[in-house]
């Protein structure tokens, strides 16, 4: 059942129907997104919401049609709409694991949303300890649903954000092209977002408009520090956090030395996905949006003791060992996810040299981790209530 909500940018008069549909709000990254969305002019846009986030979807799409409105978004090249014509967001409840997504005939109706012409499939569950049924029920199944509904109301175009983790265990460098590369998995979460880019391939191949985004682990705002959620690299945060600042200690299993952690920022991700949705040239393309220059386990390591103000000593200790401690530790109250242990020695290092081309010139640019990661930890410190829940 559709439910066209009144937290819109309308000031009354009935608006034109959604021209856009967005799954992954009121997420992390959905919320930034839709804000650079309708700035640029796009819309009216509908947002796919579960009722369980029907209170937070509103206050959010008040928040960013406010904002645009009033021309608040912060990029000077944007060219948001006058405060008496503020755009439209309109909330439908729904559910990507449904078949139709539990829209039912909004999806055929030309004052509902049969008149989409432009999706951004965002939903997904992004958590390393998924279980295997609710990833594939969420992140296969989900992809799988909103490619029919785009095949069904016949769009000009879909933005699919992924990940880079889509390469498992690949045992080199990852680029934009390669997928099927016969790889292994570090969880559940990484072999159902796999899938899923290979469901949405395989539509594209038949002749389905998209663009893929693949983020590397991404982590809060570079200006602000922002996040909502505390996970992955936040896990070695808190535990660096909770020991004292003469001396910490650290886990460093074998061939960490070598492992590059690539880590993005929220900023980072929006605006280039901001940028390379807007222009018509890289329909078909995939972009890995990864850090070109990562840093070292140890690297990594080494800036957040600084930034957190800990001395801190690595340990040699072996996977399965380490894995132990995590889950002591989190028993004990210091929430370290053993799935992160995975990623101190993955052997995959991303490059994204189509994402950096089609970049150059624009200034999106992806910044050193060293320049921002004081913010993180500062956040991170100042809202511990946050949590590592994902939203599913």
């Amino acid at each position: 059942m559709s439910d066209r909500a009144s937290a819109d940018g309308s000031t009354g008069a009935a608006t034109p129907p959604p021209e856009v549909l967005f799954t992954g709000f009121p997420g992390f990254l959905g919320s930034a997104l839709l804000r650079r969305v309708l700035a640029r002019g796009d819309g009216p846009v509908a947002c796919l919401i579960q009722p369980q986030y029907r209170e937070l979807a509103e206050k959010r799409a008040r928040e960013i049609v406010a904002a645009v409105g009033d021309g608040g978004d912060g990029d000077a090249d944007d060219s948001p709409a006058d405060a008496d014509d503020a755009p439209a967001v309109h909330l439908y409840e729904g559910d990507i694991t449904e078949p139709d997504l539990g829209l039912g005939s909004a999806l055929d109706d030309p004052d509902l949303l049969a008149g989409v012409e432009e999706v951004y499939h965002l939903a997904a569950v992004y958590d390393l300890s998924v279980d295997a049924d609710l990833a594939e029920a969420v992140n296969v199944h989900g992809t799988e649903h909103v490619l029919d509904a785009c095949e069904r109301i016949g769009i000009d175009r879909l933005h699919y954000v992924s990940t880079c983790y889509v390469s498992g265990r690949y045992d080199g460098a990852f680029t934009a092209d390669l997928l099927r590369e016969g790889q292994s998995f570090n969880n559940h979460y990484e072999a159902s977002k796999y899938r899923a880019e290979v469901a949405v391939r395989e539509r594209m191949a038949d002749g389905l408009p998209a663009t893929v985004y693949r983020p590397a682990i991404t982590v809060g705002d570079s200006e602000t520090g922002e996040t909502d959620k505390l996970d992955g690299p936040y896990n070695l945060l808190r535990l660096l956090l909770a020991q004292p600042k003469r001396l910490a200690f650290a886990f460093s299993v074998p061939d960490a030395a070598e492992t590059e952690l690539n880590v993005v920022p929220r900023d980072y991700v929006v605006d280039a996905v901001a940028e390379l949705s807007g222009r018509p040239e890289t329909v078909g393309e995939t972009y890995q949006l990864c850090d070109p220059d990562p840093l070292t386990v140890p690297e990594f390591v080494a800036a957040l003791s600084d930034a957190a103000g800990r001395r801190t000593v690595t340990v040699p200790t072996a996977k399965r060992v380490a894995k132990a401690g995590a889950r002591v530790l989190s028993a004990a109250g210091v929430s370290v996810e053993p799935a992160t242990i995975d990623y101190f020695d993955h052997p995959t290092r991303y490059r994204c040299p189509n994402a950096r081309e089609a970049l150059a010139g624009t200034g999106v640019s992806m910044p050193p981790f060293e320049s921002y990661v004081d913010r993180l930890v500062t956040f991170a410190r100042e809202n511990a209530s946050v949590g590592d829940d994902p939203m599913t």
